[in-house]
């Protein structure tokens, strides 16, 4: 079961954290995989450590909340596979400010980031997959998308992920007739280079044991079984499904 072996996976944020890991991910489980992100060189190096899976791997630099980055991209991609099947919208970034406090500037960065770039993302792939008749959209939103929180004021990016929330379920009743589905990762507190320092404070460690019953943060590859899963020909009757992996966060 999951075998991705001759499907075509494209990955925005692809450079580092999440994205990479999940790159990682479906390389072994021999998916060939577009990679998507500002820094180039970064993809690049990427792309050599998943070859030695076996698998193929087109590096493309892109601006995924500028419009003719995203469509050149989409092009770039079809050129060289002839086909998308998995999308996984992963690419994001926050700029943090309460509600009474936030400016529009960080407020339009983080809508920007965050979600309209899923927006253009998915229409810009979706209307490959439409023509294959078939298709696995995973959005990346977060548990912050559920729920608030009392950890860090960060009112835009609660806004943004709850936007990809039910942007997922639009997406899955309007897409299923194509035969793609389109469902929601909600990834809890997870280790990356951006947020490690942060997790191993004790003051969050203490937090962590406060409000996560798993007691602590997701580790590298935890993200990766959840995301294959949608991703896999298995999956073909799940769709507009919100998943947490969160370490049971939003469910207390």
């Amino acid at each position: 079961m999951f075998n991705l072996k001759n499907r075509v996976a494209v990955i925005t944020g692809a450079s580092s954290g999440l994205g990479a890991q999940m790159a990682k991910g479906f390389a072994a489980q021999g998916a060939d995989l577009v990679l998507l992100a500002r820094r180039k060189e970064r993809l690049d190096d990427l792309a050599k450590e998943l070859e030695k899976n076996g698998v193929k791997c087109l590096t493309v630099q892109c601006d995924v909340t500028n419009t003719d980055s995203v469509n050149n991209a989409a092009k770039e991609a079809e050129k060289e596979f002839g086909k998308i099947d998995i999308l996984v919208n992963n690419a994001g970034s926050a700029r943090n400010a309460g509600v009474l406090d936030m400016t529009d500037e960080d407020w339009d960065f983080t809508i920007d980031t965050d979600m309209k770039s899923v927006f253009l993302v998915t229409r810009a792939f979706g209307n490959i997959m439409k023509k294959n008749n078939y298709g696995r959209i995973i959005n990346i939103a977060s548990m912050y998308g559920l729920v608030g929180n009392t950890a860090i004021d960060t009112v835009a990016y609660h806004a943004s992920k709850g936007g990809v929330v039910n942007f997922t379920r639009a997406v899955a009743a309007e897409l299923a007739k194509y035969n793609i589905t389109c469902n929601a990762i909600c990834p809890g507190y997870f280790a990356t280079e951006l947020t490690i320092d942060t997790l191993e404070t004790d003051e969050f460690k203490s937090y962590m044991k406060a409000t996560v019953p798993l007691c602590r943060y997701g580790k590298e590859g935890e993200l990766n079984a959840g995301a294959i899963f949608l991703a896999s020909d298995e999956a073909s009757y799940v769709t507009g499904v919100i998943l947490p992996i969160d370490g049971g966060y939003t469910a207390v």
